[in-house]
Order: structure tokens, then C-alpha cells, then sequence
């Protein structure tokens, strides 16, 4: 498979796979394609930064990409950041690293489960780091009216 089949199939999957949890949330259909861009585009940034770092640290940069997207979509449409964020953030939720620290717990492999479940707490953490980093920006930041406002106090102070 070529580079740019691979790219797109990651997107693709993303997306849909968004918007059914998006389905299965109850968000309303307006916000279906919204849904699935924020969840694309947080995992195309994870694929993008786990080429050279950590899992962890993707994780981080697309959980960052994902909750700047809800922000801003939130307020160009005027609705929660829930709708968005809880959807989008599921293609980078360590599933896989929580069902295989269980397996080997239970098939007492316990080094391999420590090693397993400390990978996924990591992501885990990661990706609360970056929910935190973004919502702690105030709301104005991401309206119109704040730039337009700074832009024009700007302006004024080098005229004068």
C-alpha cells in the first residue's frame, strides 16, 4: 500500500469512526461532519508525531489539535465543546493498551501487564494534558470580536 493510500484510510477511519460515536452520543446530524473533521484531524496529527516520538506525546499534540478544533468550532456554532471534544478524542483513546493490560493480568503475565497498563496511563495522561492546556484558554480567544478588537488598538497605538 502506497503512502497516500495508508494516509487516507487513516483519515477515512478516523473520521467515520468519529461520527459513529457521534451517532452513538445522540450529537444532532448538524454537527455529524464537524464531528468527524475534529476526530480526523487529531488523529492524522497523532500519525504525524508518533513517527518521531512517543506514543504519549502524539497523543498529547492530538489531543491538542482535537479540543483547539472543538473550541473554535464551538463558538462558530454556538453549541457545547462536549459534542466535539468527547467524539473526536476517541480515535486516540488507548483501548487497545487497557484490553491488553487485562489480558495479561488475567493470564498472570504481570510484568508484561505492568508494562502494558503503564503505556496506557500515559496516553491517558497525555491526553488530559492536552484537554487542560486548551480549555484553560479563555473564551474570547477564540471569537472574532477579541482580534478584531486587538487589531484595532493595535493599530491605533502605532498611529499615534
Amino acid at each position: 500500500m502506497s503512502v497516500v493510500q495508508d494516509v487516507l484510510l487513516n483519515f477515512f477511519c478516523a473520521f467515520f469512526g468519529t461520527i459513529g460515536f457521534a451517532v452513538m452520543f445522540n450529537v444532532p446530524r448538524r454537527f455529524y461532519l464537524s464531528c468527524g473533521l475534529t476526530g480526523a484531524m487529531g488523529w492524522m496529527v497523532y500519525c504525524l508525531a508518533v513517527q518521531g516520538t512517543s506514543a504519549a506525546v502524539a497523543s498529547f499534540f492530538g489531543a491538542l489539535v482535537v479540543v483547539l478544533i472543538s473550541r473554535i468550532l464551538t463558538v462558530r456554532l454556538k453549541c457545547p465543546i462536549t459534542i466535539f471534544m468527547i467524539s473526536g478524542i476517541f480515535p486516540l483513546v488507548p483501548g487497545a493498551g487497557v484490553y491488553y493490560t487485562a489480558y495479561y493480568l488475567v493470564t498472570n503475565q504481570l510484568g508484561e501487564a505492568a508494562q502494558r497498563g503503564l503505556g496506557a496511563v500515559k496516553v491517558a495522561f497525555a491526553i488530559v494534558l492536552g484537554i487542560v492546556f486548551i480549555v484553560s484558554i479563555p473564551r474570547e480567544f477564540f471569537q472574532p470580536r477579541y482580534w478584531k478588537k486587538r487589531w484595532k488598538l493595535r493599530r491605533a497605538s502605532k498611529e499615534a
